[in-house]
């Protein structure tokens, strides 16, 4: 019985020796990181240039018109849009438009390809009091991370002699943050 139980004894030991090899475990990490940087949205729509603003859209009115008003409205009929990074501070710049100075009564002008121009304006309220500058800008309370509403208004001015016609003007505009 002897060659029994030594074969057993050399069984046990031997299983307890493969059971602590497999019982070895080693740890470490896993490091994982993401970099974001501040950006804004403009109307719902991001990129770095060609975006759109908006449009000033002073509709339809008779050649012999004395003033035509109009309001900025971006994407989906409403004031323009600006949603930026939590702690942004975003700034507007309204820049040059492609026809300024060329017509008396206003710093911008709307043109219809044939010479003539409508003089306008761009101001920063409905009742036409806060003239906005070419290269004003519009600076916005810091971000929370939630869409901020820009009003900005024009002020079409009629004058003498104007055919009929579509007048239109380009402006740059800006945002920075």
């Amino acid at each position: 019985m002897q060659p029994y139980l030594t074969r057993f004894i050399f069984a046990g030991l031997g299983l307890a020796l493969c059971t602590q090899a497999q019982a070895v475990s080693v740890t470490g990490q896993i490091n994982a990181s993401l970099t974001l940087t501040a950006s804004c949205q403009v109307n719902g729509s991001s990129g770095s240039s060609g975006l759109n603003f908006g449009a000033l859209n002073f509709g339809t009115t008779e050649a012999l018109f004395t003033q035509a008003a109009g309001q900025v409205l971006g994407g989906g009929g409403g004031a323009m849009s600006i949603l930026c990074s939590n702690g942004v501070v975003p700034v507007i710049k309204v820049g040059a438009g492609a026809h300024d100075a060329q017509s008396v009564g206003g710093t911008r002008a709307l043109a219809d390809g044939a010479g003539n121009f409508v003089p306008y304006d761009f101001y920063t309220d409905s009742g036409h009091t806060q003239l906005l500058a070419i290269n004003g800008t519009i600076t916005l309370p810091t971000s929370t991370g939630v869409a901020q509403t820009v009003n900005l208004y024009g002020l079409a001015k009629g004058k003498a002699g104007l055919p009929a016609g579509v007048y239109t003007d380009t402006v740059n505009v800006e945002l920075s943050f």
